[in-house]
């Protein structure tokens, strides 16, 4: 058994998370006396790295969100390091099937009016789905979807299967994967790969009534080329939890269009996300007290 000993820094940030870490069977020290460290920021990638620099006794980080682009820089294999990956998947799959349905329903351009409108709306029932990304948010989605009778496909790295899912293809097989698709939905980590991996000609791919829901990251779609391609009807719709830019600024053209839903990056929001991550940070002390495979490990080669 480890003696655990974690520091949480930065001070004053989620501080809810030491009586995790006393659960787990930790205890909560200074950084000269710590073997592990909870990072409670979501940022601050240089104030991290010095102070790994001179704490090198430090065996384990854990980040707080699946997301870790502001750490890649960081990362290193003289440690473990752990992040919130699959933490979050249901509220985040629970938000995906919320923007689908809003959007193949109408739900948002029927909100924006003031009087009675002309009928709208397609089935996600017995929809033809296709997921980007073979993680924990894809997962869930799949257990989701499967009671509305939907066609699903997934692309991912691996075109390895995955339970309830009809097809799953690599990334270099994108577009043939959403030929036939209504509903795309974007759920992997933002890599140099997969940045802009919706642009034109992807968007191209698609059949003009296809709803594209993003619930990743901003940077996997090329945004001129939504608005190029809303502008001609060339999609059905876009339902973004996620921008790019972001925050997307006041008077930006998504903000007018009825076939856009914009939610505020609220997949899964802190009161949500506390409650997850404090049984993630118990679960994972116990296992670096045990000397356990931890849950959540960064690949550091791949950046995710």
């Amino acid at each position: 058994m480890t003696d655990v000993r974690c520091a949480l820094r930065p001070e004053g940030q989620r501080e809810e998370l030491a009586s995790a870490v006393v659960e787990g069977g930790g205890r909560v020290v200074g950084l000269s006396e710590a073997n592990a460290l909870i990072w409670t920021s979501t940022g601050q990638p240089d104030e991290l790295r010095a102070l790994l620099d001179e704490h090198p006794d430090i065996r384990w980080v854990q980040l707080p969100f699946a997301g870790i682009e502001p750490f890649t820089g960081v990362l290193d294999q003289d440690r473990a390091w752990t992040c919130g990956k699959g933490v979050y998947a249901e509220p985040v799959a629970e938000h995906a099937l919320a923007l689908a349905l809003g959007g193949l329903r109408g739900i948002g351009r029927y909100a924006a009016r003031s009087a009675w409108s002309e009928p709208y709306g397609l089935n996600l029932l017995g929809a033809h789905v296709c997921i980007l990304g073979g993680g924990s948010i894809t997962r869930s989605l799949v257990r989701l979807l499967l009671p509305f009778g939907t066609y699903l496909t997934v692309v991912r790295n691996r075109a390895e299967p995955i339970p309830g899912v009809a097809e799953v293809f690599a990334l270099d097989e994108l577009h043939r994967a959403m030929a036939q698709a209504d509903v795309v939905i974007l759920a992997l980590a933002l890599t140099p790969s997969t940045e802009g991996i919706i642009d034109a000609a992807a968007i191209d791919a698609m059949p003009d009534h296809t709803w594209l829901v993003n619930v990743a990251r901003g940077r996997h779609i090329d945004t001129d080329a939504l608005v190029a391609a809303l502008d001609d009807g060339r999609l059905g719709g876009a339902a973004l939890d996620v921008t790019d830019p972001e925050p997307l600024p006041e008077g930006h053209p998504l903000w007018s269009r009825e076939n856009v839903i914009i939610t505020p990056h609220v997949g899964n929001t802190p009161e949500m996300g506390i409650k997850l991550l404090w049984a993630r940070v118990r679960e994972n002390v116990e296992r670096f007290g045990r000397g356990e495979e931890l849950l959540g490990p960064v690949h550091v080669e791949l950046g995710y």
